[in-house]
């Protein structure tokens, strides 16, 4: 199996994403639209989540396809993000057809990242309007990084950020993902190796190769919570400031359940490239989306290369993060 030509989940065709971010808020928001409705599901792992209409998503529910899927920090606050996307679907005539109304379908996702460093002293919530800056952004091409909803991700000791990557199977079907890094967790060794190296493919983070020396069973140590909970002075707990929340895409033809399934497998990807994952301080969670555009009846290797690009797009979001003014903790090439 080898990358698409971009590298990202827009190699699964027609899929699009945007990213809208704010240097000074240290937040931003990313959005993956497809140029029609796509069949989704989602599967929850972390302890913290923060969700809107994921609950749609569930194989049983009604609703069969939705319109755009959103990531976004600004935890809470960034919930409101698929508000500027559906503003914009909307204003395409785009959404689900109930007789004469027309209701855009956008369920989200979104990280902490109220603690790092950017100046949340708005007046107005922004997160709609970079939902809908986003929106209008889309494309095929994007950055990786600290752009869209990874503009201000850290991880455990390092800068997180926005990661994507891409297989094509040997059956001739794309499987991407789309990740916000922002874990409680570590994505590195002590010695500064990433956990995901056994997976990387043509040097897409840096080819620094796995570690050598086995670490056994370390203690945890997380730099991201210890400079928040200095932040937060007045807690004497870690903060619930984490989560990684993913979307992988293939065009093969899938069902809702067989989207589910895709997730749950997916979800170990994540756990191979982070230590510790799925915490009770993380919201962990990843959607899985299928574009319907070609046969393929093997659900375990769309399941397993899924997991594959999961663990690669979390590398790339740290490999690709570029230090900013108050960042809370460097980049891993600085």
């Amino acid at each position: 199996m080898q990358p698409g030509p971009r590298n990202l989940i827009t190699d699964v065709a027609g899929l699009r994403v945007g990213n809208a971010d704010d240097t000074a808020l240290k937040s931003g928001t990313t959005v993956l639209v497809g140029d029609a409705p796509f069949v989704a599901s989602v599967d929850v792992m972390g302890g913290a989540p923060g969700t809107r209409e994921t609950e749609l998503l569930d194989p049983q529910r009604t609703v069969g396809e939705v319109d755009a899927l959103v990531l976004s920090g600004g935890s809470a606050f960034g919930l409101d993000a698929p508000s500027g996307v559906t503003d914009g679907l909307r204003a395409q005539g785009r959404g689900f057809q109930l007789g004469p109304a027309v209701i855009p379908i956008v369920p989200g996702a979104i990280v902490f990242d109220l603690l790092n460093g950017g100046d949340k002293g708005w007046d107005e919530n922004p997160y709609r309007t970079l939902g809908r800056h986003a929106f209008d952004n889309a494309s095929e091409n994007f950055k990786l990084g600290s752009h869209g909803a990874g503009k201000g991700a850290v991880t455990g000791n390092l800068k997180g950020g926005l990661g994507s990557a891409s297989i094509v199977l040997p059956c001739g079907a794309t499987v991407g993902a789309l990740v916000v890094a922002n874990p409680i967790g570590n994505t590195v060794t002590p010695n500064g190796l990433f956990h995901a190296a056994p997976f990387e493919i043509d040097a897409e983070f840096g080819g620094l190769g796995p570690d050598p020396k086995p670490h056994g069973c370390l203690p945890f140590h997380s730099e991201k919570v210890a400079q928040m909970m200095a932040i937060a002075a007045q807690t004497t707990t870690p903060p619930l400031a984490n989560t990684t929340i993913a979307i992988v895409a293939t065009d093969a033809t899938l069902t809702k359940a067989q989207c589910k399934r895709m997730a749950v497998m997916a979800q170990d990807g994540l756990g191979r490239a982070i230590m510790p994952a799925h915490s009770p301080m993380d919201g962990d969670l990843i959607f899985a989306v299928s574009t319907s555009n070609c046969a393929s009846p093997d659900l375990a290797g769309l399941g397993h290369a899924a997991a594959m690009c999961l663990s690669r797009a979390i590398a790339r979001a740290v490999w690709e993060a570029t230090p900013e003014p108050n960042d809370l903790l460097p980049c891993i090439r600085t």
